[in-house]
């Protein structure tokens, strides 16, 4: 039996081709990721400023009576309206986190609701109750819906930008592969 001989052109012109294909595959899932991450910006940047929250003016009582690591990190943003998912964990954390703290000795939720489902009639266990269950909802909300929406946008763009640097690669390589193919015997 003989083995058939490929000719160097035609090897060549199968990765040429095979190189078109990544690239208009790179291209396409860059464009996807784009889009997705144009999505999320848009929606969580819409949604977080739907709620009008505002950071704390600068030198404000609020700021003030904040713990210094959580003061610096809600300083950056103060007088600003929170509309990204990074202010949305800057706020969470740093001002409804640390005041959520304070109430009921920083017992959680579920732990004042246990304590409040013992002693029914005790309207102090139930104010902290619904305190808390507010604080730590809006923090869950803005921690959720906010910062980890938005995470997955950069996430979503840096994949699309490194799939766009990789479709412009394999298009320099299809170009020299071309140039290759045409000074082939």
């Amino acid at each position: 039996m003989a083995k058939a001989k490929v000719d160097r052109k035609t090897l060549d012109l199968v990765f040429v081709y095979l190189g078109l294909v990544a690239t208009v595959v790179l291209v396409a899932v860059g464009s996807l990721a784009w889009v997705a991450s144009d999505f999320v910006k848009k929606s969580v940047t819409s949604e977080l400023s739907a709620q009008n929250i505002y950071f704390p003016e600068l030198g404000s009582p609020a700021l003030a009576s904040l713990p210094d690591a959580d003061r610096v990190a809600m300083e950056q943003f103060a007088g600003e309206q929170l509309t990204t998912g990074e202010q949305a964990k800057v706020y969470a954390n740093s001002f409804i986190g640390v005041h959520l703290s304070h109430i009921a000795d920083g017992k959680t939720y579920s732990q004042v609701s246990a304590e409040a489902m013992k002693d029914p009639d005790n309207a102090a266990l139930a104010g902290q109750k619904q305190a808390l269950f507010q604080g730590e909802t809006l923090r869950g909300l803005l921690l959720g819906d906010g910062y980890a929406f938005w995470t997955m946008g950069q996430i979503a763009y840096y994949a699309a930008v490194t799939a766009f640097g990789g479709a412009l690669v394999m298009v320099l390589l299809v170009v020299l592969g071309l140039r290759h193919v045409s000074r082939a015997k």
